[in-house]
């Protein structure tokens, strides 16, 4: 039996230890990144194609980078790998905070990566209060998975992006693309309406619900389950078996109300049960998803649907790019600034206080 030591909050054991010495060397790396001038897109290209690990993390952090040599660098290597990617099954899991979202990712990861799956999983964090950063929890909580030689796991911060995912999550898709995994799990903050952007880079949308949540079906948002292809109750497993079995009957019942939706092969969206702890449904779900995945891409549906969310997200990216360049502009600061003071003390309203400093950075009068 591995040694286990007791801290005043927890029971901590050697093995969590041994991943907290992974993070703390992953951030060690991080910072060393941070203070070396920007990569040589062509030769980082090279080693990521080559799949080598470190070259990822090193061409993610480039690209979620916001300094203007860096953000240079990271569009050209995505100009380079422009031919590599694309042939990953993209896989958004979203769901409430405490379903077991990091224990299913766990389980199922192992469970794909045994049948010789590469898995990259994108677990976006919130971020800290104090740095801005990612708080790490999902790589603690994926011990196992850390450590599987055919898995990668990237925790970034979410900041101050909607949708809970980071700002350049899309880009990081497109990057473990690259370097050969063909399976990426992309772990949203929580649930909910602002969540739904996962849904805009993935192929397959899935949503994780506890049983015997009370009225959670009514909590949850109906945007969500629009968008979901598979609904899996977790947690099905002893004394929770029978409320979660209920669980799926509610929720099969709710999809029938749903307007079927183009794209829609025969049975989905649907709901079934699963059991993060006992492994129990994981199987059949991933070959659920599998039978969608693979009837969209024959009917040509998946190709359409990442035409369509492409065009979205370069509406997204020119949207984002004009806020950091607004953040940026000296004499649009310097009128937001003022005009925020105006706007508190009730002597403008935001709208006219937002057209007047947006004419400042464009420097009309």
């Amino acid at each position: 039996m591995a040694p286990r030591f007791v801290s005043a909050r927890r029971e901590v054991s050697l093995g969590d230890l041994r991943t907290l010495g992974d993070v703390s060397n992953s951030l060690g790396d991080a910072l060393a990144d941070a203070m070396r001038p920007a990569p040589e897109p062509q030769p980082l290209a090279d080693r990521l194609r080559q799949g080598e690990r470190r070259a990822l993390s090193q061409a993610i952090t480039l690209v979620e980078s916001r300094r203007a040599d860096d953000r240079v660098a990271a569009e050209r290597l995505l100009e380079i790998l422009r031919d590599d990617v694309g042939g990953a099954r993209r896989i958004g899991l979203t769901g409430a905070p405490g379903v077991g979202k990091s224990s299913f990712i766990e389980r199922f990861g192992g469970l794909l990566t045994g049948a010789g799956e590469k898995v990259a999983v994108l677990a976006v964090d919130p971020s800290s209060a104090r740095t801005g950063g990612s708080i790490l929890g999902d790589k603690t909580r994926m011990e196992r998975l850390t450590r599987d030689p055919n898995a990668y796991i990237r925790p970034s911060p979410a900041g101050a992006a909607l949708g809970g995912v980071a700002r350049r999550t899309r880009e990081a898709i497109l990057l473990c693309e690259a370097a050969g995994y063909g399976v990426i799990l992309v772990e949203t903050v929580g649930v909910g309406q602002s969540e739904t952007m996962v849904a805009d880079m993935t192929d397959l949308f899935v949503l994780l619900i506890a049983p015997a949540g009370g009225d959670e079906l009514q909590g949850v948002k109906r945007g969500v389950m629009e968008l979901a292809d598979l609904i899996l109750v977790n947690k099905a497993d002893g004394d929770l078996a029978g409320p979660a079995r209920a669980t799926v009957s509610d929720y099969a019942g709710a999809l029938r109300l749903i307007r079927s939706r183009p794209g829609d092969p025969e049975g989905c969206p649907s709901a079934m049960p699963v059991s993060a702890h006992t492994g129990e449904g994981l199987e059949e779900a991933w070959r659920r998803l599998g039978e969608i995945d693979a009837w969209r891409a024959a009917e040509g549906w998946r190709a359409g649907k990442r035409r369509e969310q492409a065009a979205r997200w370069l509406r997204y990216a020119i949207e984002r790019g004009l806020v950091e360049a607004f953040d940026q502009d000296a004499a649009a600061r310097a009128a937001y600034q003022r005009l925020s003071k105006e706007v508190d003390a009730g002597e403008v309203t935001p709208e006219v206080a937002a057209s007047r400093a947006l004419r400042a950075f464009l420097g009309k009068s």
